[in-house]
């Protein structure tokens, strides 16, 4: 595909001045300068809110996509479909040789089947995708079923390529080894939204030094429609899902069920033929961000109260079983003075501490990562009493609070994370009691819309921009809850985004995200690139993680 190469170039003009005049001048430009990229940065924060769901300029035709994907996640519209299957399996004798296959009928992959088919005696499925364009390779996987050999065979196949004739091998594997084929030709139409099949690939390594999984897109935010986007180890796009708007921040997997963000008010859940069996209404809440299950099947997500004149910096719980919803935590009891001290940012929003990511640690405890204050908080009892246990940051930026104790201490000479996200905590078996590792995308920035007078620079942190920076880092940290200290014990350079982002480790390697660059890789052990995969993004790649699917579309290790 060919692709739009926007070249900028910046032209450097040099001043030759002297005196005391002149040295007056490059201070007075400097300061001007650094004044004219916070204005850009502000006007970055509220052109490319991340938190924002506008849907300004659609076209009539995507007006009209858009209210078939919201009929979509409507509960009563998918149990229908449902139904209607069933009958269809029933009205007839579906075989190896006379398969039930649909076109995605219940519209959650524009790139997958429904197969349903039944065989004399028991068997594992697998699938090959074939295209004739010699850019794209096949893509083969081996499906799940709850009994990996069985009679009875239904599943969602993915992985079909747009606008051509996909050649569809089924291989049928009975357990003495023996396998049958089947073939068929299935012509794809076009997809939903714009994005690239085959995306601008740099491959450093060797394909097969990636890490098994697909690469799932997190918002690709745009202000068109929204999807979340899965590439194989190619760059090859093998999955469009559709939500109604804003976009999904993760993939959540428990008891057969994939759960993700469909809107700033709604969660989905989908089984594995693709059919949504509940969507949660989170009320008066916007969610932003982040979610995770805690030990019970209870869902703890990040959400602003719109009734509240401050933003991101709520917790809720939703029972998944039940569909109820209750705030357990108000970030602004904790930090009640800390607030109060804040000013809005340039949207006119007071997003005083702005929680990007939530990390369940178990025993009632969180981690919350806050990109305002470039700093990461650990809560205790977060259902009963929450308190602050501690938080990992510069000292200096908790300094004549009332929190300014309960800063661990920085071990080592190096700055400190700025404006950080996607933070993961590591419980490693191998370390003491008290002990673990938390890795991050440190995005290197110093900057506070709603603190505009600290000076980040002090800290390391020179980096105003959204857009504009050198570096941003993978960043490691051994924290030891007994010393009351951290220290970095693994770090190396990412392409530069100074908001969004994220980094993942995979089996033994790190899939990173810049997000405002616009590009996606995986590096291995040793931080050495094995592949770089470019987009084309109207604002950013909000996340990038990998998830292998085993049990739900695929069977292990395939």
């Amino acid at each position: 595909m060919k692709r739009k190469i926007i070249t900028i170039v910046c032209a450097v003009l040099a001043i030759a001045i002297g005196g005391i005049a002149a040295a007056e001048e490059i201070k007075e430009s400097r300061q001007a300068k650094e004044e004219k990229q916070q204005e850009e940065t502000a006007k970055e924060e509220t052109a490319a809110n991340p938190d924002a769901e506008v849907k300004s300029g659609l076209t009539k035709e995507q007006e009209e996509i858009r209210e078939k994907i919201k009929a979509t996640y409507q509960v009563d519209n998918q149990q229908a479909i449902a139904d209607r299957l069933e009958e269809e399996k029933a009205s007839g004798e579906y075989t190896a040789s006379d398969m039930l296959i649909e076109y995605n009928p219940f519209g959650t992959n524009t790139q997958s089947l429904y197969v349903y088919f039944e065989t004399e005696e028991p068997a594992a499925i697998s699938y090959n995708v074939h295209v004739s364009d010699s850019d794209i390779g096949d893509f083969r996987r081996d499906v799940w079923q709850e009994e990996e050999y069985t009679t009875e065979h239904e599943f969602q196949m993915i992985g079909l390529i747009p606008d051509t004739d996909n050649t569809i091998t089924f291989y049928i594997t009975e357990e003495d080894g023996s396998t049958d084929t089947k073939e068929i030709v299935y012509e794809m139409g076009s997809l939903l939204g714009e994005e690239e099949t085959v995306l601008k690939t740099k491959m450093d390594g060797e394909e097969e030094e990636l890490s098994n999984g697909l690469y799932v897109i997190l918002g690709n935010d745009s202000d068109a429609l929204d999807f979340m986007y899965y590439y194989d180890n190619q760059g090859v796009l093998r999955g469009e899902v559709p939500v109604i708007g804003y976009r999904s921040h993760r993939l959540l997997f428990r008891d057969q069920s994939m759960y993700y963000s469909i809107s700033e008010t709604q969660m989905a859940r989908m089984n594995p033929l693709g059919q949504i069996t509940a969507v949660y209404d989170l009320g008066t809440y916007k969610l932003h961000h982040d979610y995770v299950f805690d030990d019970n099947g209870n869902m703890l997500i990040l959400a602003t109260d719109t009734t509240q004149d401050s933003v991101e910096d709520i917790i809720l719980r939703l029972d998944v079983n039940s569909g109820a919803v209750s705030e357990v935590l108000d970030l602004g009891d904790l930090f009640g003075r800390f607030k109060e001290e804040r000013v809005k940012n340039d949207s006119g929003e007071l997003d005083w501490i702005h929680i990007n990511t939530i990390q369940w640690i178990g025993d009632g405890s969180v981690l919350l990562s806050s990109r305002e204050t470039s700093s990461i908080i650990k809560i205790d009892h977060i259902y009963d009493g929450p308190a602050v246990a501690y938080i990992i940051a510069e000292k200096a930026v908790w300094a004549d609070t009332e929190y300014e104790n309960q800063v661990l201490s920085k071990e080592g000479d190096f700055t400190i994370q700025g404006g950080q996200h996607s933070i993961t905590y590591v419980d490693d078996p191998s370390l003491a009691d008290g002990q673990y590792y938390l890795y991050m995308f440190n995005n290197n920035i110093g900057y506070s819309a709603t603190r505009p007078d600290f000076d980040w620079s002090a800290l390391g942190l020179t980096e105003t921009s959204a857009t504009e920076g050198d570096t941003s880092y993978y960043y490691e940290y051994l924290v030891d809850e007994n010393t009351g200290t951290f220290q970095l014990t693994d770090s190396f350079k990412l392409p530069y985004s100074g908001y969004v982002s994220s980094v993942q480790n995979l089996d033994g390697n790190t899939i990173a995200d810049s997000g405002t660059a616009g590009t996606f890789g995986e590096y291995d052990e040793d931080h050495h690139l094995i592949a770089q995969f470019e987009m084309q993004v109207e604002k950013y790649i909000y996340r990038v993680y990998k998830y292998d699917f085993d049990g739900f579309y695929f069977r292990a290790g395939k």
